[in-house]
């Protein structure tokens, strides 16, 4: 009985060790996504993708990584940034650490809200990044093609206002729809025109027993009027713990299927 009680406690304790370090991997993973409407003018769009920090100090490494994939065209941040009790220094930290990437746009999450979110969107402004709160901002190519990026505030909080993002798109083009929360994708109708939507908020599951979590695994899948990019996450909440859902960020390329 005591061989058994150490064995469950010695098994315990390397579980929990693995579960500690899944939380804090430092990976950048790469996608290729194709789509036949994306303008060939622009040839093959780079973005980081980022979601979920929380209360994670970005590593070096991640920058590291992701430049030596490439060049990156847009840096793009998923919704909580922070939560309640981090402080705003390594929130400066963070960002001066990605805008080495390159330029920075930022969707609010339902945890940003848990800080002073005046003092936030402040910090953003003073550090160049674009917050695209129920907003939009398009991109010409040399030959006059467009794509715009759109941005909802948190659904969660009910602040998404897709229809008003729709309409600062203004403009023709491919659509890029970032959202922290993916449920958006029950709002997107067909005529909307929204090629790819980049979302956060589930952590994968965070911690999945036998494969089964409170959410689905990330990841890229088609759906009827859209496709949806989910990550796990950069950080954790509640515990800062991982199982059979790893700590990531995305170096996501996208292109005209007639390029591939």
């Amino acid at each position: 009985m005591e061989f058994l009680f150490y064995t469950f406690v010695i098994v315990a304790v390397c579980l929990l060790v693995f579960m500690y370090k899944e939380a804090y991997r430092n990976k950048v993973q790469t996608h290729q996504l194709t789509f036949s409407e994306f303008p060939q003018s622009f040839g093959e769009l780079k973005l980081f993708f980022i979601s979920d920090i929380h209360k994670r100090k970005i590593s070096d490494d991640i920058i590291q990584d992701t430049k030596a994939k490439g060049k990156v065209d847009l840096v793009i941040i998923g919704g909580d940034l922070l939560e309640k009790g981090v402080d705003f220094q390594r929130v400066k930290h963070n960002l001066a650490l990605l805008r080495q990437l390159g330029p920075l746009y930022f969707v609010w999450g339902n945890n940003d809200y848990e800080v002073d979110y005046h003092e936030l969107d402040a910090l953003l402004l003073d550090h160049g990044v674009k917050i695209l709160d129920n907003t939009a901002v398009s991109f010409e190519s040399e030959t006059g093609e467009v794509m715009v990026l759109l941005g909802v505030d948190d659904l969660q909080l009910k602040r998404d206002r897709l229809d008003l993002a729709l309409q600062d798109a203004k403009q023709e083009g491919f659509r890029i729809l970032v959202s922290h929360n993916p449920k958006i994708t029950e709002k997107i109708q067909v005529q909307d025109r929204i090629s790819l939507v980049l979302s956060g908020h589930t952590h994968g599951g965070q911690i999945r027993i036998f494969g089964f979590g409170p959410y689905e695994l990330g990841g890229y899948r088609r759906l009827k009027n859209t496709s949806l990019f989910v990550s796990n996450g950069y950080g954790t909440t509640a515990v800062p713990l991982r199982l059979g859902a790893r700590a990531e960020t995305h170096f996501i390329s996208i292109s005209n299927k007639s390029e591939v």
